[in-house]
C-alpha cells in the first residue's frame, strides 16, 4: 500500500509540475510560473480529497531529498563564472548586505506598523532566506517555526512573479543585478525562475541566496533586539 501512495505521489507532484510548465511555455505570464501553477493543483487535490500531508508526504520526501545534490550541482556554474565573481566581489557582498538587512527591515517595519504580536515580528523577520535556515532562526529569536516556513515559501513565489516587472520598472537590466536582487529577496525559487532567464542571473542570484542566508542568520538576531 505505501508503495503506491509513494509512487502515486511522486508522479502526481512532477505530474502537476509538467501541467504548469505547459500552460506557462504556452502563455507566458509570470503569474503562471510553473511552481505556483504545480501548488495550485497539488493543494487543490490534497484538500478536495482529504488527503493527510503526512501522506502525501510518503512519496514527497524522496522528491525532497533531490534538493540536496540540486544544491551541490549550483557549484558548477559558480566555478564557471568565478572570474566575474573575484571582480565582481566588493559589490556582490556589499549590493547582498544591503538586500538582507532590507529584507529582516521590510517586513519586521510592516508589522510594527500594524502592531502585530512579537511571535509574529519574529516569524517574519527571516522570511527571505532558505527554509531550513528561517525556521532555525525563527525559532532561535522567539518566532514561530511553521509560520516562517509558509511565509518563506510566499517571499519566494512573490518574488519568482513579480520580479519581471520589477526589473523593467526600475530599468535593472544586467543578469548581475538581477540575479543578486531576486536571489537576496526570493532564495531557492526566485533562483530556479533566475536560470530560466539565463546562466549568468542563475549564478549570481545563487551566490546572493548563499550570502544572504549568512547575513540573515547572524543580523537578524541583532536587529531584533534593536527594535523590540
Amino acid at each position: 500500500m505505501n508503495t503506491l501512495i509513494i509512487t502515486f505521489s511522486i508522479f502526481s507532484t512532477i505530474g502537476a509540475y509538467l501541467i504548469g510548465k505547459w500552460i506557462h511555455n504556452r502563455w507566458q505570464i509570470p503569474f503562471l510560473i510553473p511552481i505556483v501553477i504545480a501548488t495550485i493543483l497539488l493543494v487543490s487535490f490534497i484538500l478536495i480529497f482529504s488527503i493527510p500531508y503526512e501522506t502525501y508526504m510518503l512519496g514527497g520526501k524522496w522528491l525532497h531529498e533531490l534538493l540536496n545534490p540540486a544544491v551541490v550541482a549550483l557549484a558548477y556554474p559558480l566555478y564557471k563564472y568565478r572570474m566575474l565573481i573575484k571582480r565582481k566581489a566588493k559589490s556582490i557582498m556589499i549590493g547582498t548586505f544591503i538586500g538582507a538587512v532590507v529584507g529582516i527591515l521590510s517586513g519586521t517595519g510592516l508589522a510594527l506598523l500594524v502592531k502585530m504580536k512579537a511571535d509574529y515580528i519574529y516569524s517574519l523577520a527571516p522570511k527571505s532566506v532558505t527554509t531550513p535556515v528561517a525556521m532555525e532562526v525563527s525559532e532561535t529569536i522567539g518566532g514561530i517555526s511553521t509560520l516562517t516556513a509558509v511565509l518563506v515559501i510566499i517571499a519566494g513565489m512573490t518574488g519568482a512573479i513579480f520580479t519581471p516587472y520589477l526589473f523593467k520598472f526600475f530599468k535593472i537590466k544586467t543578469p548581475i543585478a538581477r540575479g543578486i536582487g531576486i536571489g537576496t529577496a526570493a532564495h531557492g525559487i526566485g533562483t530556479a525562475r533566475a536560470f530560466e532567464f539565463n546562466s549568468e542571473m542563475g549564478t549570481f542570484s545563487s551566490l546572493a541566496m548563499i550570502l544572504s542566508t549568512i547575513f540573515v542568520s547572524v543580523f537578524t538576531p541583532i536587529i531584533m533586539q534593536l527594535i523590540l
